[in-house]
């Protein structure tokens, strides 16, 4: 009788044991994994701030180009530019910006690329902004998450076409902030070019880290009209 109330002691012992020793290798794991956790985010923090630092001077040498040929519109031209590098300075810093903040830089990247059009040439810009609503004014959208899209649709337009055409609608809805870009391209010349693609690769990227889960990226070519589509859900951001 007494043997047997030692076996069961020593089971009950080693149980005890075992279990201990599970808990503190579960302790041990789950701190593990959370530095692990933490070390990617620092990695993913620091891909990001390398990639905005190549981003921002990638823009400004753009927009230099475009009003390097169109010096008689200088004064107008300046004054865009001003908003817009007042923008990148200081507001880009910022992991986030309000759509309102973003709406002003488009409306005015888009005047200082408009300077090297055709005056005949149909250039379509169309806002459907709900001012009122509630993510208008609030800091949830990643700063130059549309200039891609604007640059590119100016980048790749066939300005020779007489029925040659740009179109940028903006929308704010509902909580979801979109932009859809179209074009009429050249079917000549492709859309990639050998030292072309940085400004679509930092896009996906930025795009996957600060709004994970929550945009949807479509681009189509229909014949010579080139549509590129994106939509970003403000809300839980």
């Amino acid at each position: 009788m007494n043997w047997k109330y030692i076996l069961i002691l020593l089971l009950l012992t080693c149980c005890v044991v075992f279990l201990l020793r599970l808990y503190r290798l579960q302790k041990k794991y789950d701190s593990l994994k959370k530095a692990n956790q933490n070390l990617e985010k620092m990695i993913e923090i620091a891909q990001i701030k390398d990639i905005e630092s190549k981003l921002n001077p990638h823009l400004f040498k753009n927009i230099l180009n475009s009003i390097q040929s169109h010096i008689y519109q200088s004064y107008y031209t300046i004054d865009k530019l001003s908003n817009v590098l007042d923008y990148v300075l200081y507001e880009t810093n910022n992991r986030y910006v309000t759509p309102k903040q973003e709406i002003a830089f488009i409306q005015s990247f888009i005047d200082i690329n408009r300077v090297k059009l055709n005056p005949l040439f149909e250039l379509r810009v169309k806002l459907k902004v709900d001012e009122a609503d509630v993510y208008y004014n609030k800091k949830v959208i990643a700063p130059l998450m549309f200039v891609d899209l604007i640059e590119n649709a100016f980048k790749h337009a066939d300005f020779q076409r007489s029925d040659a055409y740009i179109s940028i609608t903006i929308s704010l809805s509902k909580g979801v902030f979109s932009i859809i870009t179209s074009n009429k391209v050249s079917l000549k010349i492709p859309l990639k070019k050998s030292k072309s693609g940085f400004g679509g690769n930092s896009l996906i990227k930025r795009l996957e880290t600060l709004h994970h889960g929550k945009f949807k990226l479509e681009k189509s070519l229909n014949e010579d009209n080139f549509i590129a589509h994106l939509s970003i859900k403000l809300y839980d951001q």
